[in-house]
Order: structure tokens, then C-alpha cells, then sequence
């Protein structure tokens, strides 16, 4: 599909689409995200390495002056409506879909990230609301053009939930999608984090698994920035993971990981663990500021059960950070059990979406609710700030 050099106009300038290529020589595009650990190289390399149909493009937002503000990363796909809903609605769609394959699949414009949460571009000074406003006036006309049906801002942290009020009150209705969690470093070491956030019986349990975790033998952890000469030894190990998963959503690549080492050794850490010289357990992250990012976990099964492999990679990040000082430790969405046990809590993710028809939009605000990821995990319950992943203050 081409850019559409066309430009919308909105009630601060005007919005028109750009590709990867266009987007480049763009001022704007060269500082976007910078506050983040998904910064404007981050983009790139998601999209040329991460491809399953998705269709990248760029909102280029002008203001009044027809100055370059903004650039909004966005993308399209053939969206499943039931990959978040309950084994009940799935059983009754799977009988539709029998007859009629495409059922409750829409062509999607989707604003964000396809392998992380979302941004908008610019946090401080109002310009996040002024992003979110002039997305607003156009995404509509948008995806007319690009014949999609459905509209979504994918996975965008409550703290947008200001900025992006007038979305979630004029159309768009704003659900929960799984959140991220986080635990906040505030001891000085290990021993005094299990005794200071976990109960006498989630200690036991920590102690005892990675007392048999080291039965097998001495378990080895490098710490590298670029993964390139062991991605044929590790990538297995996140495929058997990725496997495992009940809800997927992108597949990472081999190019992917080693271009994230290359292109963003300031942020990328990969964790490689090895019991008796062999790879059995490796971690994908990210360092921004003060906080590191968990975000893909490749393991050896069944080893990684018998030996609880998780409870001991959790247990060397962390020191790893605390001989560094960082404060934050933010874990992507799902396998909640063990982040519950572990004292973590919820970082809310919110998905604000919209059908391009007015009348299938007012009942699809009242049929998301149902249809929404969130509501059939229930370890996400037992969490203390479960509230949160629908209250207004955004966890604030």
C-alpha cells in the first residue's frame, strides 16, 4: 500500500501518512518516543523484522503553521475479536466460523506499538493531549481510506487516560487490556526484599524452589548487549515459550533480537543462564532511566518446571539491578500467578476502540465489556490494584 499524501485537517493543523522511508528526514521523527525505552529506533527495527501481516505507517501531525509536531506510529491487520474472550463465546463463534471463516475478524487500524505498549508522541507541556486530539479528528477518515473497519489505540498506559479523555468520551470506548506489572526496588538486597514484601509462606516457597534449582548443578547467568552470537542457541528457548502461550500476538524474530542488541546497546540487556555449559533459560529486556523492562522469557521444558527456572532467573535480575541501582523492575503482560506471589503489582494497559459505523459502534460499547482480555484471568482479581485497570485516576 502506498502513503496517502493526503492531509486531513484537524482543529490544530493537519494530519497526513507517511511510511518508514518518508518519515526518516523528519525533524520530529529523529527525537519521538525519547522518553521512553521505545524510542524512534525501536519502530524501525519492529517493523522490518516483525512483519505477520502488519501494514506499518506513520501519522505525521502539522500544527496550524504547518510545522511537523508530531509523528504517530500505526498499523493495520486482520484483527480477532474473540482472541481475548472466554472458552464459552469462543466455542459458540468456532460453530459460526464453520460456516462463515471470517466472523468476527475486521481489518483494523490499530495506533501503537505490534510488540509493546503504547506512546503517544510528546508527554509534557499538553502536547500528549494535542496528539490525542488531532488523532481523534482524523482516524475515522483514515481508516475509510484504508478499508478498515475498526479503529484501536492498542495498549496505551493509564497515565494517557487524561490526555486521551476525549477519546474515551466522544466514540471510542476504553477497555482494559492485560496489564503489565512492576515491583518497586526499595530494599538493599535479596533477602531483605523476600522478608520485607513477601509473606512467611511465598518466602518458603521462594527459598525452597531455588534450593532445587541449584540440585542440578551450578547455574552460570551472562549478561551481554548483543545476543548475535548466541541467537541460535537461545532463540529455541524463547520459541518454547512463545509455544507454551495461550494468547499470542507478535512472534518475535532472530533478526529482531540480534538488531535490538546492535541498534540499541544503551538499552538492550539480554540474560543468558547455562547449567552445565548449556543454554537453558534466557531473558529479553530493556534499561530506561531507572527501571528495567522484562519483556520476552525463553526456557528449556520441561527443565524449566522441574527446576523452577522463573523464580530463579526473577531472583538473578534482580541483584543484577540492585548492583546497579535500579529502582523499577516492569514485567510484560500475562503469567500472573507467579508476579502475584512475587509482590508485584498491576500497571494498568488500556485499549480504546472504535467501529468506523456509527451503528454497529453503539452496540459494540456494550458488547466489549464481554468480549474484553482482562475478565477471564482470574488471578488478575486477587492483585490489591486490580481496581485500577478500570478506575479513572489511572493508578496515580
Amino acid at each position: 500500500m502506498a502513503s496517502d499524501t493526503v492531509k486531513i485537517p484537524t482543529p490544530h493543523g493537519a494530519v497526513r501518512v507517511a511510511t518508514a522511508g518518508e518519515v526518516v528526514a523528519c525533524e520530529a521523527w529523529a527525537g519521538a518516543f525519547a522518553d521512553h525505552r521505545q524510542d524512534h529506533r525501536y519502530y524501525r527495527i519492529v517493523e522490518e523484522t516483525i512483519l505477520q501481516g502488519f501494514d506499518y505507517r506513520y501519522f505525521v501531525l502539522e500544527d496550524g503553521d504547518g510545522h511537523v509536531r508530531a509523528v504517530q506510529p500505526f498499523f493495520l491487520l486482520d484483527q480477532d475479536l474473540l482472541g481475548g474472550a472466554g472458552k464459552t463465546i469462543r466455542r459458540l463463534a468456532g460453530g459460526v466460523r464453520k460456516v462463515f471463516p471470517r466472523f468476527l475478524f475486521l481489518r483494523t487500524l490499530m495506533v501503537g506499538c505490534a510488540a509493546g505498549e503504547g506512546h503517544l508522541d510528546g508527554d509534557g507541556n499538553g502536547k500528549a493531549a494535542w496528539v490525542a486530539t488531532s488523532l481523534h479528528a482524523v482516524l475515522q477518515s483514515y481508516a475509510r481510506r484504508f478499508g478498515a473497519a475498526l479503529v484501536v489505540m492498542k495498549e496505551f498506559p493509564s497515565t494517557y487516560r487524561g490526555p486521551m479523555r476525549g477519546m474515551a468520551t466522544n466514540g471510542f470506548t476504553r477497555i482494559p487490556s492485560f496489564p503489565m506489572t512492576r515491583l518497586r526496588i526499595d530494599f538493599p538486597d535479596f533477602e531483605t526484599y523476600l522478608s520485607k514484601t513477601l509473606s512467611k509462606n511465598a518466602r518458603k516457597s521462594v527459598r525452597r524452589n531455588l534450593r532445587e534449582a541449584e540440585t542440578a548443578g551450578r547455574i552460570e547467568m551472562d549478561v551481554v548487549t548483543d545476543v548475535s552470537p548466541f541467537i541460535d542457541e537461545v532463540y529455541p528457548l524463547y520459541l518454547q515459550v512463545f509455544e507454551r502461550a495461550k494468547l499470542r500476538f507478535e512472534k518475535l524474530t532472530k533478526e529482531y533480537l540480534c538488531r535490538l542488541g546492535r541498534e540499541m546497546p544503551d538499552k538492550a540487556r539480554f540474560f543468558v543462564w547455562r547449567l552445565k555449559g548449556r543454554a537453558v533459560a534466557f531473558a529479553v529486556t530493556m534499561v530506561h532511566g531507572d527501571a528495567l523492562y522484562d519483556l520476552y522469557l525463553g526456557m528449556e521444558y520441561p527443565l524449566a518446571l522441574e527446576l523452577h527456572l522463573y523464580f530463579y532467573t526473577f531472583r538473578d535480575v534482580l541483584n543484577w539491578m540492585l548492583a546497579r541501582g535500579l529502582k523499577r523492575y516492569c514485567s510484560t503482560p500475562l503469567g500472573y500467578d507467579p508476579k502475584l506471589r512475587l509482590g508485584c503489582d498491576l500497571m494498568p494497559l488500556d485499549l480504546y476502540v472504535r467501529h468506523r459505523s456509527g451503528l454497529i459502534n453503539f452496540f459494540m460499547k456494550r458488547i466489549l465489556p464481554v468480549l474484553e482480555p482482562t475478565r477471564n484471568d482470574k488471578v488478575l482479581k486477587e492483585f490489591s490494584n486490580y481496581a485500577e485497570l478500570w478506575g479513572d485516576d489511572g493508578g496515580r
